[in-house]
């Protein structure tokens, strides 16, 4: 995909987390799985050939590995929800009076293992929304566009993220060479022997782009009034407490009244402190991505899925949250799964994809 129709990296992850908070607001299975197929389906349209792009089916895993772990706590470690269908009576290991309320073992019943699965799969529907974002946006272009305050913290980031390729690479050169000859490439000692040599490129590889940073300028910071610096420090520390109290306002039933001005000062704040944090670095920025028409369709179809659904949850809460007692089939809600339906949108408005294509294709 060429730089000059090439989305805005920042749409992809206003999308992504606008899944996210829709999947945070429910726990009806089907509105959640109809999120993830979703975010799998705009992720298979525009994913691309770039190593940050096979990251999705590892957070596929993480997630149905999350949902496990949930239901295995809720098999071995009972669960807070009552119930009166037995599936079946573990051994139950009988703890000290200190440990009273916790249990290992016991009975099993469908309500308890629905209540974890329901609670599980908002979970995985988290880190598919997130592992979207990860899989379509570029990361050192967003951190490109990072503002200038955070230059040093973007520069180790894309640092670090452009050598992670090469270990892994190392590491399969290293283990294919050593099976050629015959030699164990598992267990301690297969990883002692690729290990030592991987960290002795890697430690190689770091000195010599670090040589070539130095000899570029990076690094270089301006010098700035005494006074400059401590207001951005203020701003900056009081912004960031702003946001923590004002979002705590919100979570809790007494905060209404305070939580929102406390939280848009707080962000006001931070936002100064990073304006003037920016005055550190003068530097000017290579080609920008600019912010188009297109990402403002793919961010505001996720803004547009977040918000329908909170408005859902507020009024219809029991549509997004079945209920396991008692055992009722869970029911798909048309309009929480219509406005799920808006986030498809990037799958038409980004631009289509260019994928290189494999060696028996091209021969």
């Amino acid at each position: 995909m060429g730089r000059a129709n090439a989305l805005h990296p920042g749409a992809w992850w206003i999308w992504a987390l606008g899944l996210g908070t829709a999947a945070s607001r429910t726990t009806n299975p089907l509105l959640l799985a109809l999120l993830m197929a979703v975010a799998g389906f705009v992720v298979a349209t525009h994913r691309t050939d770039a190593p940050w792009a096979r990251s999705y089916t590892a957070f596929v895993k993480l997630a149905a590995a999350v949902l496990l772990i949930r239901l295995a706590f809720a098999v071995f470690l009972g669960s807070p929800i009552p119930g009166t269908h037995v599936i079946v009576t573990l051994p139950e290991i009988p703890l000290p009076h200190w440990a009273q309320g916790v249990r290992i073992g016991g009975r099993v019943t469908a309500e308890g293992l629905l209540f974890a699965l329901y609670d599980g799969l908002k979970l995985a529907a988290l880190l598919v929304c997130v592992g979207a974002a990860n899989a379509l946006a570029n990361p050192a272009r967003l951190l490109k566009s990072l503002p200038g305050a955070l230059y040093e913290a973007g520069v180790a980031v894309v640092v670090a993220l452009t050598f992670a390729p090469h270990l892994i690479a190392d590491v399969q050169r290293l283990r294919a060479a050593r099976r050629l000859r015959g030699r164990p490439d598992r267990g301690l000692r297969g990883l002692l022997h690729v290990g030592l040599p991987v960290l002795e490129g890697a430690l190689e590889r770091s000195v010599a782009l670090a040589a070539a940073m130095d000899a570029r300028g990076y690094g270089r910071t301006a010098q700035v009034p005494a006074g400059v610096r401590r207001t951005t420090g203020a701003l900056t520390l009081g912004g960031l407490l702003g946001v923590c109290a004002g979002t705590y306002g919100l979570l809790t039933a007494a905060g209404d009244s305070y939580g929102l001005p406390v939280l848009l000062a707080g962000l006001a704040a931070a936002l100064g402190g990073l304006w003037l944090g920016g005055r550190r670095s003068p530097r000017t920025r290579y080609r920008p991505d600019l912010w188009g028409v297109r990402a403002w369709l793919v961010a505001g179809s996720g803004v547009a899925v977040a918000a329908l659904m909170i408005v859902a949850a507020s009024g219809d809460p029991a549509s997004l949250h079945p209920g396991v007692i008692p055992l009722v089939a869970p029911t798909l809600p048309l309009r929480p799964a219509a406005a799920i339906l808006l986030g498809l949108l990037p799958a038409f408005a980004a631009p289509a994809v260019r994928r290189t294509p494999a060696p028996e294709e091209s021969s």
